[in-house]
């Protein structure tokens, strides 16, 4: 059994922020699986579970803000008896550019307060997550003003694209495993005349 979260803030207000695209590449899931799953409420979090190919999927969006996420995943892992790196978490990441998608196996938080707060709640940095880049803000504008601001329209096709590249990403690292995924799907790192694979 495979728990997947997308990280973002819940309510229309923030529907389609930069924030969000935890939730958005989570719901472009639920409708590429097509199986007639409905989301329903538990422990402070929307559900669907979802089974392809015999495996069992749950997918959460928390109904907590960003920063008290961990709220919503811990009991959910708890009451599955869920290993952490059978979790996979979905966010947003300032550092990359947009759309740019980054595959990790575990690490900290690097300053996320949704990844701060999941590690918080269930005792470990130890569980994969997939990194969406949103761009980092202009110089007038504040990091949270950025965060919870819409996608301006050239960017939007980047995000869509990013969405569309990691839904089989996230099959992927459901049926073979995090270094599949990442080998797989990580964007290629050049240096010198080799193309490398980033793990990071």
């Amino acid at each position: 059994m495979k728990v997947i979260v997308g990280l973002g803030n819940p309510g229309e207000k923030y529907a389609g922020s930069r924030h969000n695209v935890g939730f958005m590449l989570l719901d472009a899931l639920a409708r590429d699986l097509d199986l007639g799953g409905q989301w329903r409420e538990q422990d402070n979090a929307a559900v669907m579970t979802v089974i392809k190919e015999a495996e069992k999927m749950i997918l959460v969006k928390p109904l907590t803000y960003m920063n008290e996420s961990g709220r919503a995943v811990a009991p959910i892992l708890h009451w599955h008896k869920i290993d952490p790196r059978d979790l996979l978490v979905i966010h947003d990441d300032i550092d990359l550019p947009v759309g740019m998608v980054r595959i990790r196996p575990k690490g900290s938080s690097g300053g996320h307060n949704g990844i701060k707060s999941v590690i918080e709640h269930i005792g470990t940095q130890n569980f994969p997550r997939m990194k969406i880049g949103i761009g980092r803000p202009n110089a007038d504008e504040s990091v949270i003003d950025h965060v919870l601001r819409s996608f301006l329209p050239e960017e939007e096709e980047a995000i869509r694209l990013a969405v569309e590249r990691l839904i089989p990403a996230v099959k992927c690292w459901s049926a073979e495993g995090i270094d599949m995924a990442m080998n797989r799907f990580n964007p290629a790192k050049k240096s010198g005349r080799k193309a490398l694979r980033e793990d990071a």
